[in-house]
């Protein structure tokens, strides 16, 4: 269990202070033993890590432990059904396989196998920096595809809910843990979204089950999104080879600075605000050249009058909804690629408005001041607030 001791060491955005106890678990056993170690000391702060490339951490040093987990192995699984098939409906055996993959299986070197094997699914998240483990706490998409429409479950590793009385009043006395799989539907997954990142699940993940498509022909899912299909030649809906797409979306992320190179815009957490998602009344006071896109609408609960039926349930209707471009608004508000504050080494990516970059040096909290100002102009501009992407430690934004 060994590995650096600074989280700009560790993260895409080269930020972040020393780390008091630094553990690099590579098995399972090695995540529970410090798992069970980090929840008996409730004083002591404990940040789970992945890749590093959803993260950015204050330069003031950690005074806790860092789980880095590094975990690897693929296996295949019988088929099972989709999340958006019925239960109980089994997907033809020539059509379908599943695959469990270990949590700190890097999510590209994944992309890339299932490309290889002739798998669809996540041919379009091709890129996406980062583990496999922390794909289902963001929700991750990109061009068209998002995890939730290829994910089964997960494994987590949480404290066991049956803990005897004992346990629970001794205070020297570790978590007792257990593994237990958690359903898709069980965790909420939204936007860039879900019931661990909201906080309602508590764990570890350990593994991630994916239900793939054998593609005979070797071709894709419909293509989705207007811009990959665009960089394809071909219209949407059209399944093209897997190799295709996968080049196609690296290259358009390359272009964007958003996979790990060189490059000095790659050295950032990828997209830092997360495409607000408004009413469609407050979208229509925009103008008109703002993109948008229509999503499920939110119920809304109607109040019933005074002297109304008590028997009667409140009432709810659907309020339209729709998203915004991110990097639209910050682009309007007056904040253009290659913007930095003065005397700050943060600054907007020269290839992309949505991408906070370190341009060599900075400070996490050089970072966080920039993203406070972008908030700030675009509030003043538009009226919305962007909500940060990234997990942030030790920062406020």
């Amino acid at each position: 269990m060994s590995g650096p001791h600074r989280l700009a060491d560790a993260t895409t955005m080269r930020v972040g202070g020393e780390v008091a106890r630094w553990i690099e678990a590579t098995t399972r056993e090695e995540v529970a033993e410090a798992y069970a170690e980090a929840l008996a000391d409730d004083h002591e702060p404990l940040l789970l890590l992945g890749g590093g490339s959803n993260t950015v951490a204050s330069s003031e040093p950690f005074d806790g432990t860092v789980l880095r987990v590094a975990t690897r192995g693929i296996r295949t699984l019988p088929a099972a059904p989709p999340p958006h098939r019925p239960a109980g409906e089994e997907p033809p055996a020539d059509d379908s396989v599943v695959l469990r993959v270990e949590a700190g299986e890097p999510w590209d070197e994944l992309v890339e196998r299932t490309v290889e094997a002739g798998l669809a699914g996540i041919e379009a998240l091709s890129g996406v920096p980062g583990s496999t483990g922390a794909a289902p706490i963001q929700n991750i998409g990109a061009y068209g595809q998002e995890l939730s429409s290829t994910l089964v479950g997960l494994e987590l590793l949480c404290a066991s809910e049956d803990r005897s009385s004992e346990d629970r009043a001794s205070e020297d006395s570790a978590e007792t843990l257990e593994t237990r799989f958690v359903p898709a539907a069980e965790l909420r997954l939204g936007y860039r979204d879900s019931a661990i990142k909201q906080g309602e699940l508590r764990g570890v993940v350990l593994s991630v089950d994916l239900r793939l498509r054998r593609s005979a022909d070797g071709r894709s899912q419909p293509i989705a999104y207007q811009q990959l299909a665009s960089a394809l030649g071909v219209d949407l809906g059209t399944r093209v080879p897997l190799t295709d797409v996968r080049a196609s979306v690296l290259a358009l992320r390359s272009s964007k600075g958003m996979v790990l190179s060189d490059d000095p815009d790659s050295v950032s957490a990828g997209s830092f605000f997360t495409n607000p998602i408004v009413s469609a009344r407050f979208a229509v006071g925009l103008p008109d050249d703002a993109p948008r896109w229509s999503v499920a609408p939110a119920p809304q609960s109607v109040v019933l009058p005074l002297g109304a039926d008590d028997a009667v349930p409140p009432l709810e209707r659907p309020v339209p909804r729709v998203k915004l471009s991110a990097a639209w608004l910050i682009e309007h508000s007056g904040i253009g690629r290659g913007f930095s504050l003065p005397g700050s080494r943060a600054a907007i990516s020269s290839k992309h408005t949505l991408a906070l970059t370190n341009r060599g040096g900075a400070t996490g909290e050089e970072i966080a001041e920039l993203a406070r100002f972008v908030q700030a102009r675009v509030e003043n501009q538009w009226g919305v607030h962007l909500v940060p992407e990234p997990v942030l430690v030790g920062l406020q934004v």
